[in-house]
């Protein structure tokens, strides 16, 4: 199948590389030709505008959008609906808020044009992992783009089946689902990442915790100088918290004990605040989410070796580089 590409950055350039490497044809573009000339240099077809990129997809086109929210994702969008045609379809793969889908869904329905939301999740290990993909849109336009989800899901892997499931494999336990509607795949993908925020948030201060033991008098001969890497590697192994945000600290913990190399700045990109501000709207308790994400806006102010670690579980997952406080 073919699909067009904008926004090649760390996760647009790696899912077309993924859809490339099953057999799929890609046109891209980027405001960076040099990102785009990579992707030639790997089979993909360029574009140099919009314009040129449109002319490139066979009709019904389908475009996914993967660029900043707000602003950028806006023209994108904006500028693809001067070029697309009825029948064709934007599906946009960032972060962005579900009542914004909402907006977009609508000016593009005056041009005839479909709008799919894919809330991505994956980050940079997404092109040999797979991308856990929650999908707002239209039945039938969901299943027209269905072999593209496919190929960027995990498939179902060795993950062990959920006891009473029964038959064969249903898209969810191959990674990806059609929540419902158009909006409703990003707000899947916003909780996802509230939750996110708070098991980071535990872990954090949970190993801020094991580490300043050794300032405690806890009744022994000798405080505990406790080996984090190690607790993290055990823990990793049959415990009942045992995660991939816990695999990425034992890494990080693992290469740099004291996490200089992190100035422990956390910065959010918008879900947390947005679940937050959903669960108040709708008067549902989320205290762990909630105080995770006010522990970022602190963070800002000062910074603990347990906001180390959130950095470096953000860069482990998503190639974050945090911006100094």
């Amino acid at each position: 199948m073919q699909l067009g590409m904008v926004g090649l950055g760390k996760m647009g350039a790696n899912m077309v590389r993924r859809l490339m490497r099953a057999g799929h044809e890609c046109v891209v573009f980027d405001l960076s030709q040099d990102a785009v000339q990579e992707m030639v240099g790997d089979g993909a077809t360029g574009s140099t505008s919009l314009e040129d990129f449109a002319s490139k997809l066979a009709k019904p086109r389908a475009a996914w959008v993967m660029v900043p929210c707000g602003k950028p994702t806006d023209a994108v969008v904006g500028k693809l609906a001067e070029h697309f045609e009825e029948g064709d379809i934007v599906i946009d793969g960032g972060n962005y808020y579900f009542e914004d889908d909402l907006r977009h869904a609508d000016d593009l329905k005056e041009h005839g044009i479909h709008f799919v939301d894919a809330g991505t999740s994956g980050g940079v290990w997404g092109r040999e992992e797979g991308y856990s993909l929650m999908i707002g849109g239209e039945d039938d336009i969901v299943g027209h783009l269905e072999p593209i989800f496919s190929t960027l899901a995990p498939g179902v892997g060795d993950t062990p089946r959920t006891e009473g499931r029964e038959g064969d494999p249903v898209p969810c336990e191959k990674g990806y689902v059609h929540c419902g509607p158009v909006g409703s795949g990003h707000f899947v993908k916003m909780v996802h990442n509230g939750i996110e925020y708070g098991i980071m948030q535990a872990y954090a201060e949970g190993f801020d915790i094991l580490r300043n033991a050794e300032n405690l008098d806890l009744g022994g001969d000798m405080p505990y100088h406790l080996k984090l890497d190690e607790v993290a590697e055990v823990w990793r192994r049959g415990s009942v918290i045992r995660s991939w945000l816990l695999d990425l600290s034992a890494q990080a913990l693992l290469k740099d004990p004291q996490l200089e190399s992190f100035d422990g700045f956390v910065s959010d990109s918008g879900e947390g605040r947005w679940t937050a501000e959903i669960a108040i709207k709708s008067a549902t308790p989320a205290p762990v989410i909630t105080s995770a994400l006010y522990a970022r806006f602190r963070s800002r102010q000062q910074h603990t070796f347990g906001e180390k670690l959130l950095s470096a579980m953000r860069y482990g997952f998503g190639g974050h580089v945090e911006k100094k406080g």
